[in-house]
This record gives structure tokens, C-alpha cells and sequence, in this order.
């Protein structure tokens, strides 16, 4: 998840369902949808379609498109008052956009990119130029950009060289690990038996290699290593690649060359936007999904506002997103089970907007990896032009809970002093800041991506796609590869789709 929000909570850059996708009602394809005062929850939107879609991510809008394209009806229901899920751009004050959710693309991701291409939106690369920032025990340390998690860190030879074995040892474990189906690994069961936690302290046995193996587990996840199931982290490793390159976690990891290399021209969520004005009517926002009812041969799917009658249902938004959602019949108890086990992670994020990126002066890069404070891992956010300055810092997993319940001021202070720590004084005075906490977003509730314990896998793995009667699901969280990011979310949308095709 990547950049900036603004402290106010109106639908980004103002936009009504009309203003958003004015003008593409009548392609060809529309489902038959009416609404009263578009937009509204309150709105009265009925429709008989082939597909009901909730939630316009990048997941639902891609099955969507692929529906239509094969000549089907579709509506799409969403609960919020924008397209995009956990991709989100926000304006900001002095002008230019930037994201509180998604933003990084990288090698191998090629379903976001080949989407982005088709729908004209640019990517340039992420600021990568000058040094990194290590914060140690006190100390401020400038090192160079290149080698593990990103950089070779200037910390012991024994700390690094451990570090080092760890990295192969566990690329070395996720080669062992089928992303389709890691519950099947040969090794599975002995994996999935123990938190990350554990295995990294019988093997990053300096301390100083733990501290970089907990960074990268916080800033991967946005989850504590004593959070995560072993399996689901090689997996996730494994899910770092495509069928002719294997994960790593270097490309977790690094941004040259690694997951967070590119960003999108004109903010992320422009993906999202362009993909939905496509759609046109089939769209209909503000109606959060209640409940999912066969009748028959079909299905019966009750949002605020909305009734549409489908012959078969994509639920595409986050499993615990999924559970709150009613389904008559019952859900098979493996289904709720699982999703009853995939909580979402814990992060929020913060930019400080400045007049200039100054600390590209001082000949550093805006990337920080600290052992103190809110703010543990920050980028260099600014536009392409370098109009303005940006500096945007995660708030991860045990930090973040932490700031649940303080107040946007509270947040502001602890991350401008932690700025300050790393960048001086200059740090101190931003132009505006903008904060997105997804803990506390109302059809998200953290991010960005469920994570799983011991046992989640191996008990209940199977569940994750298998369709159930006519209910079909997608989401970033049920891709095989680059489980967690937008390209994962496009790639299910496209393996939904056809599976729905081959039914229908």
C-alpha cells in the first residue's frame, strides 16, 4: 500500500457515481440498472443479470470487464463511494494527487501492468537515486542501495552474513512450495505448525540479522513474525514470481529490480477509475452488499439500495470483508471457517508534503529502515516533476494498533518527530500531511492483505477459491501469484472470470 491522504473523508478528487462514469452508460452490455439519485445509498437500483460482482477493486472491475467482453451482463456493487477497494488516490491541498493505498508495481507483475497500459496510465520510477538510512540504536547511518532487503545495511559482518543464509535458506524452502495449492507441500504440515517467529529465532541467531529479518517482515506483511504461519510466508515468497521465475524475497523486498520499482503517473487509483468509466452503469456505488440468497436457479443479492437477481455471484473484497456478508443457504463451515482465520494486517500510512524533496540535497534517496519510533520503513513520495516534496512512512502491525485510538493530531506529532529523527529540522514543518489508517476503514478494517496463523492453511486452504454452488471468489487474497498486491487482485479477477465463463 503506498501514499498520501488528505485528513477530510470525502470520495477522492469529489466525484459522484455520474461524474465518475458519466458518459459510458449506453455501451453495449449495460446490465438494466435504475437508480433514482445515483450514487446514494438510499437509491432504488434493481436489475436481472448473468453476474452480480461485489466490490469494484481491481479484482471485481477485471472479472467485470472479462464478463462483459464475453458478451454477459453484469452489475457491479460497491459499497463505498469510489472504485478501487485499497487503492485509493487523495488529492491534495497545494494540488496533485497521491495514494493511501496501493502504489508500488514491479517485475513479474505483469497483469497490472499490461492493465495499466491498455487504459493509457503511465508508470515512472520510484525514487531509488542517493543513499538509504539506517536508524540503529541511536545512530544514523547513510548506506548504499544495493543487495539485501535493498541495500547492503551498515550493520556487523556476522549480522549480515547471517542474514544473508536466511534470505537463501528461506528462497530455498519456497521453491518447495506449489502457489496454487502450498497446503499440498511436501513439507506443509511441519511448517505450518510454527509462527515465523520461531523459525527465525532458531535461524537468524544475531541479533542484528533479526532486526533486518523483523523490518522486512513488517514492512512485507504489516504483521508481527509471531502473527504469521511459516507455510503462508514461503508461500508468499513463492507468489513473489510468475511461472518462469521463482519468488524471492529479495523481490519482496527491494525497490530496483524488486516490488516496489515502479508507481503510477497521476496516482494508482486512476487504474481503478478508468477501468470502471469502461463499465459505465454496470457500476453502481454507496451500496454495501447484505446478503446473498438463492432462489432457485439464481441468486438474490440485497445491498443498501440495490437488488439485483444474478445466475452467479463474485464476491471479490477481503475474507473478513466476505464473512459479514449473510448467505442463505449457510456457507460450507470450511468457507466460514477460513474466513473466520484470515484476519487483515495492520498499517496505516503518512505523507508529509514539503515545497521541495530536500532531502535529495543531502543526497539521500527518502528510504529509512529504523529500529525506533512509529515509523520504521518511509520512501520518497513525490511526483515525477518533483514539484513538491513527499515523505511517505507505513505505520505496521504492532505500531499501528498501538495509534488505533489516537486522535489524527496525536498521529501527525509522533510521525513529524520520527521524520525530523531522520531527515532534521527541515522535516519538522510540513505544507499539509495526510494520513489513511486502514484499521479504522469501514469495508477494509486493515491491510494490506489477510495474513495467516498455524494451522490456517493446511486446515482450510482448499476453501479459498473452490466456488460454492453458484458463488464464485475472487480478491488479491485468493491469487497464486503476488498474493497482497494489485497484480495478484487482477489476476484473480481474470481467473474468476473464466471460471464463471466455463459454468454459465
Amino acid at each position: 500500500m503506498a501514499r498520501e491522504r488528505q485528513l477530510s473523508r470525502r470520495s477522492p478528487d469529489g466525484l459522484s457515481r455520474r461524474s465518475l462514469l458519466g458518459g459510458t452508460a449506453a455501451l453495449a452490455g449495460a446490465a438494466t440498472l435504475t437508480t433514482t439519485t445515483a450514487g446514494t445509498a438510499s437509491a432504488a437500483t434493481t436489475g436481472d443479470v448473468d453476474v452480480a460482482v461485489v466490490g469494484a477493486g481491481l479484482a471485481g472491475l477485471t472479472a467485470a470487464r472479462d464478463l462483459v467482453a464475453a458478451g454477459r451482463t453484469v452489475a457491479v456493487l460497491e459499497a463505498r463511494d469510489r472504485v478501487g477497494g485499497r487503492v485509493m488516490g487523495l488529492p491534495l491541498a497545494g494540488g496533485g494527487v497521491t495514494e493511501g493505498g496501493g502504489e508500488f508495481i514491479g517485475p513479474t507483475q505483469h497483469r497490472i501492468k499490461a492493465l495499466a497500459d491498455s487504459l493509457g496510465v503511465e508508470t515512472f520510477a520510484t525514487y531509488n537515486t542517493g543513499k538509504n538510512l539506517l536508524y540503529k540504536d541511536g545512530k544514523k547511518t547513510p548506506y548504499a542501495t544495493d543487495g539485501l532487503l535493498g541495500s547492503v545495511p551498515p550493520i556487523d559482518a556476522a549480522g549480515l552474513a547471517n542474514a544473508a543464509i536466511v534470505q537463501a535458506t528461506l528462497d530455498d524452502m519456497a521453491k518447495q512450495i506449489p502457489v496454487d495449492a502450498p497446503w499440498t507441500a511436501a513439507k506443509a504440515a511441519e511448517w505450518d505448525r510454527q509462527t515465523f517467529e520461531t523459525w527465525l529465532r532458531a535461524n537468524a541467531v544475531v541479533p542484528s540479522a533479526k532486526f533486518l529479518l523483523d523490518v522486512a517482515c513488517t514492512s512485507i506483511f504489516s504483521a508481527e513474525p509471531r502473527e504469521l504461519s511459516l507455510l503462508f510466508v514461503l508461500f508468499y515468497i513463492a507468489a513473489a514470481g510468475d511461472a518462469s521465475n521463482p519468488g524471492t524475497l529479495e523481490r519482496l523486498t527491494e525497490t530496483a529490480n524488486g516490488a516496489q520499482e515502479l508507481r503510477f503517473v497521476g496516482g494508482s487509483q486512476l487504474v481503478p477509475i478508468k477501468l470502471a468509466a469502461t463499465l459505465g452503469d454496470r457500476v453502481v456505488l454507496n451500496a454495501p452488499v447484505r446478503t446473498i440468497t438463492r432462489s432457485g436457479s439464481k441468486y438474490v443479492v440485497t445491498a443498501d439500495g440495490a437488488t439485483v437477481t444474478a445466475r452467479k455471484v463474485v464476491v471479490a473484497v477481503p475474507p473478513p470483508i466476505a464473512a459479514r456478508i449473510t448467505y442463505d443457504p449457510l456457507l460450507p463451515a470450511a468457507r466460514d471457517q477460513l474466513t473466520q482465520r484470515l484476519p487483515m494486517a495492520s498499517v496505516g500510512k503518512a505523507i508529509a508534503i514539503y515545497d521541495t524533496p530536500f532531502w535529495r540535497a543531502d543526497g539521500l534517496n527518502g528510504q529509512v529502515v529504523s529500529d525506533t519510533g512509529v515509523i520504521s520503513s518511509t520512501f520518497d513520495n513525490s511526483p515525477p516533476d518533483a514539484s513538491y516534496g513527499a515523505l511517505m512512512g507505513f505505520i505496521e502491525a504492532d505500531k499501528a494498533r498501538a495509534l488505533d485510538a489516537a486522535s489524527e493530531a496525536e498521529v501527525r506529532a509522533a510521525v513529524l518527530k520520527d521524520y525530523v529523527t531522520y531527515f532534521g529540522e527541515k522535516a519538522a514543518s510540513p505544507t499539509s500531511f495526510v494520513l489513511q489508517r486502514w484499521n479504522n476503514e469501514g469495508y477494509t478494517r486493515g491491510g494490506p492483505v489477510s495474513i495467516a496463523a498455524p494451522g490456517v492453511l493446511t486446515q482450510y486452504g482448499p476453501a479459498l477459491r473452490r466456488p460454492v454452488g453458484g458463488i464464485h471468489w475472487a480478491g488479491t487474497e485468493t491469487s497464486t501469484y503476488w498474493m497482497g498486491f494489485m497484480d495478484g487482485a487482477v489476476r484473480s479477477g481474470e481467473r474468476v472470470a473464466q471460471e464463471v465463463l466455463a459454468v454459465l
